[in-house]
């Protein structure tokens, strides 16, 4: 399989945003004979603003960006996980990620569990749990018959969803963000090295860059895929970018051979079992 992840500096104007994104997945389904193409989070719409962002959403299925990505994964015949948008469920909102198979159909739906609430280190406060409902279910997939399992962004700092999708059979985790620079500097690739290492599965991570709402807001960017023993495959330019790699799952196969971490992993068990 050849995976590839888009880097995208995402703006509040929601038209131009889904133009621009299609722009890069067509080339990188040209150049790099992509089989599956991944997503920041927030894609269709960034702010800090609330209100802007719960008029951004949508149902899904139904709307316009449902509609735009099922038919762009159907016109290039690739396989599309659109990173995450919001979506509108009845007077709720949720940060959701979708997956498109090569025909335009849906494979997965996936809600944020973990919603970003942190004071930054300038003192601005990013409270995500103010407007997005938290989502429930472990979500895995299977692409092209591959396992991927799904996450967004915050995610990343909770090691017990990714023991969970490694259980649920996941070889591939994807994790789409829009990592503050701040946080991403310190944390971002260390992080996403260790979900790896932890579960010898692969991680590809495509995050936003650049900044938003006039350059108060900045992420962090560095997409990139890691391998199963924790080395980086691929990696974007420090701009709007893709990169891709071809992932060996013989590799991934022998090294949990060499090293079966899944069958030693005795204290997730004892608390399983009570």
């Amino acid at each position: 399989m050849r995976i590839t992840v888009i880097q995208k500096n995402v703006s509040d104007d929601k038209g131009a945003n889904l133009k621009s994104v299609a722009e890069l997945i067509e080339r990188a389904v040209e150049q790099d004979r992509s089989d599956f193409v991944i997503l920041p989070e927030m894609i269709a719409c960034i702010t800090g603003s609330p209100v802007s962002m719960r008029e951004s959403a949508e149902p899904f299925p139904g709307g316009e960006l449902f509609d735009f990505f099922s038919g762009l994964a159907k016109r290039l015949k690739v396989n599309l996980h659109i990173g995450s948008a919001m979506e509108l469920d009845g007077e709720k909102v949720y940060n959701t990620s979708l997956v498109f198979g090569r025909e335009g159909d849906l494979l997965a739906k996936y809600r944020k569990i973990h919603r970003f609430d942190a004071v930054l280190a300038d003192g601005s406060e990013l409270k995500e749990s103010a407007h997005v409902e938290a989502g429930k279910d472990i979500v895995c997939v299977d692409v092209d018959g591959v396992r991927v399992g799904l996450a967004i962004c915050y995610d990343l700092r909770f090691p017990e969803l990714f023991h969970a999708l490694c259980e649920d059979g996941a070889e591939v985790i994807v994790v789409p963000a829009a990592f503050t620079f701040q946080t991403g500097a310190d944390h971002w690739e260390v992080l996403l090295r260790a979900r790896a290492i932890e579960g010898q599965c692969y991680v590809a991570a495509p995050c936003q860059v650049g900044s938003f709402d006039k350059g108060k807001y900045m992420t962090w960017g560095h997409s990139m895929i890691i391998d199963p023993w924790g080395q980086i495959v691929a990696q974007t330019p420090n701009t709007e970018a893709f990169a891709t790699a071809r992932l060996d799952f013989t590799y991934q196969h022998a090294i949990r051979k060499r090293m079966p971490l899944k069958s030693h992993r005795l204290l997730a068990r004892r608390f399983v079992a009570g």
